[in-house]
């Protein structure tokens, strides 16, 4: 089937509680892995780790620190977003040869982020928030995810419902303190598609300059 447009993938996707057994094709799923790390990052640090569970040992041991819902067992694949807040020591230069390679930094640009990251990155840990600005960079992902599968036919659930120190046990990394948590998305073939909630009237939501 076609993937449908990014309007069209929008506008049916629903949260899928229940999903089917079968199996995501391998092209399909790394079409979908494709498409997620395609998501924008600030100073195209690229926070993101993606971890894939895949198998039922795996998978029950997820559900297990995810209060046992069961869309991380029914879904062929959980996608576990995971930030490493500092990851970025260790990958500044290949990123930046990547961008300059390509030619979509020059070189002027490139050494303006090599001289400013890290400084305005050592700014957040002061105040507190370089964890909170990872995890923002790996929920924009998530969400690059969640639109990338339903237009590949795919169903996916935002879950928020999980113990971080359990997700980290799992996913091998529980005495890292670099590794965080931002969301687990189980992704698979819907057995049933919810309806449509409804959304509250713009004048409640949409707003001009200021709130209210």
């Amino acid at each position: 089937m076609p993937e449908l447009t990014v309007a069209q993938a929008a506008l049916q996707r629903r949260s899928v509680k229940t999903f089917k057994s079968d199996p995501i094709p391998p092209e399909t799923l790394q079409r979908l892995v494709d498409l997620t790390l395609e998501a924008p990052s600030s100073f195209n640090l690229q926070p993101t780790r993606l971890v894939l569970v895949e198998s039922a040992a795996q998978k029950a041991a997820l559900a297990a620190v995810a209060w046992n819902q069961k869309q991380i067992t029914q879904a062929p694949v959980t996608f576990v977003f995971a930030v490493s807040i500092r990851g970025w020591e260790q990958t500044m230069d290949k990123t930046l040869a990547a961008a300059v390679e390509r030619g979509a930094w020059p070189e002027k640009f490139a050494g303006f982020v090599r001289s400013s990251a890290p400084g305005f990155q050592d700014g957040l840990a002061g105040k507190g928030v370089e964890r909170e600005y990872a995890i923002k960079d790996a929920m924009i992902a998530a969400t690059t995810c969640a639109l990338a599968a339903e237009s590949l036919g795919l169903g996916s659930c935002f879950m928020n419902g999980w113990d971080e120190a359990g997700v980290k046990q799992v996913i091998g990394a529980g005495e890292d303190p670099d590794i965080a948590i931002a969301l687990v998305l189980p992704v698979g073939y819907p057995e049933v598609v919810p309806g449509h909630p409804g959304r509250l009237p713009q004048s409640l939501t949409v707003f001009r300059e200021r709130l209210g």
